[in-house]
């Protein structure tokens, strides 16, 4: 009988490691969406109210990691007004002879910012599929949200670098994207 109470234990305790260690990433990434920890931005459906006369300049980053990509802002740099809506785009070119399926990971520096930096539309909110040869425009609209201008710790936020970096994604794993994100966060 203890043996079996025993057995019955030692199974349980390994389905509820098993199952935290597949709950993980997804509350991991909750947390550094909620927190902006790690750079982690915002996502936004609307436009701020206002638009402050402070201006933060926007330094463009890009990198790959195992695909065969030319990826870069088409511009490196913009500034900005706090609360100002403002679109940067990336130029990105498939240079292999077969179709790549990737998807691209972002944060931002200083991470004390990531909470502040908000973007309304993005390409790197889904997985895509680009074809040899291929070159496509990839758009970013983002504020920085006025609210930063309330938080003396960042008084001193006045150039914030945003970085990409594309990932390839595997048939049959979708967890990649997700694990892209992570590895870009720190």
């Amino acid at each position: 009988m203890n043996k079996n109470l025993l057995g019955m234990g030692i199974g349980g305790v390994a389905l509820i490691m098993l199952g935290a260690a597949f709950a993980a990433e997804p509350l991991y990434s909750t947390f550094c969406q909620v927190t902006g920890f790690g750079g982690t931005t915002r996502d936004a459906t609307e436009r701020p109210d206002s638009i402050l006369d402070r201006e933060v300049t926007v330094r463009l980053d890009t990198n790959i990691t195992d695909v065969p990509f030319d990826f870069h802002p088409i511009d490196r740099v913009t500034t900005v007004r706090v609360g100002e809506t403002e679109l940067i785009q990336f130029e990105l070119t498939n240079t292999s002879d077969v179709p790549i399926r990737a998807v691209a990971s972002y944060n931002v520096t200083p991470h004390k910012a990531g909470p502040y930096f908000t973007k309304l539309e993005c390409f790197c909110y889904d997985e895509q599929t680009y074809e040899p040869g291929e070159t496509v425009t990839l758009p970013v609209i983002f504020f920085i949200n006025p609210l930063i201008d309330e938080e003396r710790q960042l008084d001193d936020v006045n150039t914030i670098t945003l970085s990409y970096t594309f990932y390839r994604v595997e048939d049959g794993n979708e967890s990649l994207a997700s694990l892209g994100d992570l590895v870009s966060e720190h």
